[in-house]
Parts: C-alpha cells; sequence; structure tokens
C-alpha cells in the first residue's frame, strides 16, 4: 500500500502546515538562534564557575566578564557598517566561527585545568568581538526574512523560540556544571556555534535587494547620529539604559553567581533563577500581543521600575523561591518595555535609517558595561556585597523616575496605522539587548539576541 506521506500531494500538506510566513530564511534563523540560545546561556554560567575553579575571586569575575563586553563595545558600530557592505550571512557565519574558535580553545584550557585569567579575558574578549559584528547583521537579516504585513506575528514566534531557549540553556548549563564542570559547558556552546554557523550559511540572499552605495562610514555615522541627538525621547531613555543595563551586567555576572554560591547552594538555582527571568520574558512576551498600550514609551518605562527586584532580592538575601519570583517579574516587564519600545522605533525612525540608529542605542545602551563589571569587584571590597547591591536598585529606580521627566516619553502615543511589532530585541541581552538584559543569548553577554 502507498504510504500517504509519499504521495505527491504530500508536500503541499506539508508546505500547508508552516504559515507562508515561515519562509526557508526565517526558518534556519530561527533554528540557528535557538541552538546557539541553547548553548550560550549555559557557557556565561560556566564561565563565572571556570573563573572560580581557577582560584579567581570576585575581582577576576569582574574582569573576564568586562573582557567580553570591552570590544563589544568598541566595534559595535563598525560592525554596523561592515554589515551594510558585505553580505550580511557571511559577517554572521563568520562571526559564528570567530565565537566557535575562541570557545572551543576556553573549553580546552578548562578541562586541561591550567587555565589563567589573562588566558580566559582574552578568549572572551575574542567572542565579544565576534558578538559585535553578529547582531547589526542579525537583526538586519532577521527583518528581511518575514513580509510587513506578517512581520508582527513571525517576531512574537520568533522571540517565544529565543527565549524558550534561553530557559532550556540557562537551566541545563547551571545543572551541567554542578554535575560534569565548566569545562564540558563551554565545549557545548562551541558546539552549538558550529552548528548555527552551518544552517546560516544556507540562508538564501538572491531575493534582497542591493544596498545602494553610501557617502561613506563616517558620512553614515554622522548622519545616524543627527537622527539620534534630535529626539528626546531616544536619547533619554538610551541614556537611562546605559546605566540600567551596567548594573544589571554587574549583578547578574558577577554579584548573582556569588550570592549563589555562598547562600543558595551554587550554580544551579543561580540557573534556575535565570531560566525564571527567560519565563518571564515569554509571559510578557504574550501579554504584548494582546495589549497594545496607547501610550508607549509611558508604560514602558514604568515596566522598567520591577528591573530593580533581583538586585534587591540578592541584597537580603531571598532564599531559591524568592529570587525565581523576582526574576520573573523582572523578565516579565522588561519584554513589555521591550516591545513598547521596538514599537516606538518603528513608527518613529525613518527606514532609510533605522539601522545607523538602531546602532547608536546598542551602542549606548552598552557602553558602561565594561566599566560595571570591572567595578563590581572592587565595589563590594569597598561597600560590602548587600550594599553594593541596595546602591544598584536604588540608582535603576531613581534614573527610570528621571526619564518620566521628559515630556515626549509621556506623551508619545501609538499611531492607528503604525507597523506593530510583538517582539524587541532588547537584552539591552541580553539572546539584548537589548540589551537589557538578561544574561542569555549570543550577544552582549546575551543580552538581546537575535
Amino acid at each position: 500500500m502507498t504510504n500517504p506521506a509519499d504521495s505527491p500531494a504530500s508536500p503541499g500538506r506539508a508546505r500547508a502546515r508552516r504559515p507562508e510566513w515561515a519562509g526557508r530564511n526565517y526558518v534556519l534563523l530561527t533554528a540557528a538562534t535557538i541552538v546557539t540560545n541553547l548553548g550560550a546561556n549555559g557557557a556565561l554560567i560556566a564561565t563565572t564557575w571556570a573563573v572560580f575553579d581557577a582560584g579567581g575571586d570576585p575581582g577576576d569575575v569582574g574582569l573576564v566578564a568586562m573582557a567580553r563586553f570591552l570590544p563589544l563595545v568598541l566595534f559595535l558600530l563598525i560592525g554596523g557598517a561592515v554589515a551594510d557592505r558585505i553580505p550580511r550571512h557571511r559577517v554572521m557565519v563568520a562571526a559564528n566561527a570567530l565565537n566557535c574558535v575562541s570557545q572551543a580553545a576556553f573549553a580546552a584550557l578548562v578541562l586541561s585545568g591550567q587555565a589563567q585569567i589573562w588566558q580566559m579575558m582574552a578568549l572572551t574578549a575574542l567572542c565579544g568581538t565576534g558578538q559585535a559584528f553578529f547582531n547589526p547583521a542579525a537583526e538586519a537579516m532577521l527583518m528581511a526574512s518575514v513580509t510587513g504585513e506578517q512581520a508582527s506575528r513571525a517576531f512574537a514566534v520568533y522571540r517565544m523560540a529565543m527565549h524558550g531557549a534561553s530557559i532550556g540553556g540557562a537551566a541545563l548549563g547551571g545543572a551541567l556544571v554542578a554535575f560534569v564542570g565548566p569545562g564540558w559547558v563551554l565545549a557545548i556552546d562551541a558546539l552549538a556555534f558550529a552548528v548555527a554557523g552551518g544552517l546560516r550559511a544556507f540562508l538564501d540572499v538572491k531575493g534582497i535587494p542591493e544596498r545602494a552605495p553610501s557617502g561613506g562610514l563616517f558620512a553614515d555615522l554622522r548622519e545616524g547620529w543627527q537622527e539620534f541627538i534630535g529626539r528626546p525621547w531616544l536619547w533619554s531613555i538610551v541614556a537611562q539604559f546605559s546605566v540600567v543595563v551596567a548594573l544589571i551586567g554587574a549583578v547578574d555576572s558577577v554579584f548573582g553567581p556569588l550570592v549563589a554560591r555562598d547562600h543558595l547552594g551554587g550554580s544551579q538555582p543561580w540557573g534556575l533563577a535565570l531560566a525564571a527571568y527567560g519565563v518571564g520574558t515569554v509571559a510578557g512576551a504574550v501579554l504584548m500581543t494582546r495589549w497594545k498600550p496607547r501610550r508607549l514609551l509611558f508604560v514602558g518605562t514604568l515596566c522598567v521600575f520591577p528591573i530593580a527586584l533581583p538586585s534587591a532580592a540578592l541584597a537580603v538575601p531571598l532564599d531559591a523561591a524568592g529570587l525565581t519570583v523576582a526574576m520573573f517579574v523582572s523578565g516579565m516587564a522588561i519584554e513589555v518595555f521591550g516591545v513598547s519600545w521596538m514599537t516606538t522605533m518603528h513608527q518613529e525612525i525613518p527606514e532609510d535609517k533605522l539601522s545607523r540608529v538602531s546602532a547608536y542605542d546598542w551602542f549606548g545602551s552598552t557602553a558602561l558595561l565594561p566599566l560595571s563589571t570591572a567595578l563590581a569587584g572592587p565595589a563590594e571590597t569597598a561597600f560590602g556585597r548587600s550594599q553594593a547591591l541596595w546602591g544598584a536598585a536604588a540608582l535603576m529606580v531613581i534614573v527610570t523616575a528621571l526619564v518620566l521627566l521628559v515630556p515626549d516619553v509621556r506623551n508619545l502615543t501609538r499611531r492607528p496605522h503604525a507597523k506593530e511589532v510583538t517582539g524587541a530585541p532588547l537584552d539591552p541581552a541580553a539572546e539584548t539587548t537589548g540589551a537589557p538584559l538578561e544574561p542569555s543569548a549570543e550577544t552582549t553577554g546575551a543580552q538581546r539576541g537575535t
């Protein structure tokens, strides 16, 4: 008997099961992001414990984190310009290859038991460099993979997949670090980058129109800066997130693992707390598919206040259950902000300037990360861990309250016919980064993910 699946009609049935907006490039990009988020979230936890296993202290943890963020900040604007001149899928594959090699070398050093702090810093710096070139290319490639009228649904599914992988990667990574050690988790991350790079190599770019020649790198950057600085709501919120993302980076990269080690029993509770953050972002994305607040930035900014909850929970410190709840609420709140932010960007920024303005958004949001992670250890020594965490929570609340004084932030409204977007590339993430920023995806410590 002939199997119905082998009949000529079956290809059409298979295509019918997949939405029309989920084309080949979209599926490849989503699959590659799932793979890299699974590996990257575990690797972030593994890196911290690798430093501890090598005899490092909190200051060393901060230095290794700084080594990742510094090249990301330095090369981000250049990476955006390169992505406008070279086919974006080639930039993405090259960045994935660099990340694969750097993580494989990191894993080999840790497994050998000979890893030194300076070597960890050098290898994480290579990983951060790869991300600086990957992020701008990946955002543009994702945008090109779906049609305008279906972008809302496509981004929603993409974000769900990304956050789901972040949840699984954080939980699995925390468990694997405890059972098999950080070296093997880093090796898994290297393999994930190799698989993701292979998937992205098959992206079809024939249908993407060629970009017209520009006036050069500096002319592009200058025009983007003029667009950026001329909008008070834009530069004020980016300035706010320069502080917020920097503080989150210090808390997640340094203080969180330390509190988990000293009070919660090790890496696994911290991995579960990060997973709860991911669950919260999924819940926030689901909420925003139905809720469409009229005052986009006002509602989004109000939802930044709960981002201070994890810092306060670690300052107490709460038990693992309390920390998990705080992380969940924070994740849900930041996703509401992220959706509101990207919807505003699409509504207010001219299409031909969106990439350059986004580059300044990324740059501003991550600019203080190297400094904050480097100073986390000295801040603990100078003020005490609890006082430093309370200070971080208070500063997040203060800068967020100040942004509400900007009239455009309070009054900018959703236009009836504006393009709706149900997902946002936050970590200021990470995955936003964009950042804000969970330490999750393959972005600034995975803070923003595409």
